[in-house]
């Protein structure tokens, strides 16, 4: 299993130039091999609150057409985010586009202070796949912060735990810890994504992560790097490698 974490740098509300950049890391990632690639919050649209109605996405876009084309064609799992309109309701969500043409939507459960203004919440969309014979769980940003989010994962059977976060320099101490202690309280492996460009006119922290199931960090990016973090997994000693974009 070789599962790979997208850093990348958003352009603000340009949502054909971010999904070119979606397209070149996919394609990349599909030359490792890769069976799963995330990527950070919203990373369609990049992170936004104020205007996200005008950039929201439908449950069955059009503009994901071409992700569905990329995830059949190379048998790949594409996790990537937007804002989310489901039954008039708009949520910071994301597609997980399976290589057998499906889509699953999981929507943020925990909103960070001031996401309500502009979002719901909702447990409906908590979608889990299976590699290899590996449940996968899915975690937005604020998620992580509360540690009834893992704790559910882990009581669902979650072997991998997968985070797409926008934290700051000042946050991402703090996401690094949780996710480590996550990683080992709950016997899980955890993945996770962020931006390394500015996004919602807020630095962002970079430093995508993997962490085993005993907590160890087994590979980072650096604050600044796009790119991408892939982790392989053989008889269940987990190996990394980082490609810069």
């Amino acid at each position: 299993m070789i599962l790979a974490a997208a850093q990348t740098k958003p352009k603000r509300g340009d949502i054909d130039s971010n999904l070119l950049d979606h397209y070149r890391l996919i394609e990349l990632a599909v030359t490792k091999n890769a069976d799963l690639i995330v990527f950070p919050e919203l990373s369609i649209t990049g992170y936004e609150r104020e205007n996200a109605s005008e950039l929201t996405f439908s449950e069955n876009d059009s503009r994901l057409n071409h992700l569905k084309k990329l995830a059949v064609e190379n048998k790949i799992v594409i996790v990537a985010g937007a804002p989310i309109k489901i039954n008039d309701q708009l949520f910071i969500g994301e597609f997980i586009i399976s290589p057998d043409d499906s889509v699953s939507i999981y929507t943020k459960q925990f909103l960070h202070e001031g996401e309500d203004v502009y979002y719901q919440s909702s447990f409906d969309y908590n979608p889990t796949i299976e590699l290899e014979n590996k449940k996968i769980s899915f975690a937005i940003c604020a998620d992580i912060d509360n540690p009834l989010h893992p704790k559910n994962a882990s009581e669902n059977k979650t072997a991998i735990y997968i985070a797409s976060i926008f934290f700051s320099p000042n946050g991402i101490p703090v996401a690094y810890k949780a996710l480590q202690n996550y990683a080992s309280t709950y016997n899980m492996n955890v993945l996770m994504s962020n931006f390394s460009g500015e996004s919602w006119g807020s630095p962002s922290a970079g430093k995508s992560a993997f962490w085993n199931n005993k907590g160890e960090l087994i590979a980072q990016m650096n604050d600044s790097d796009s790119g991408l973090l892939l982790v392989q997994n053989q008889n269940d000693i987990w190996t990394s490698e980082i490609v810069i974009d």
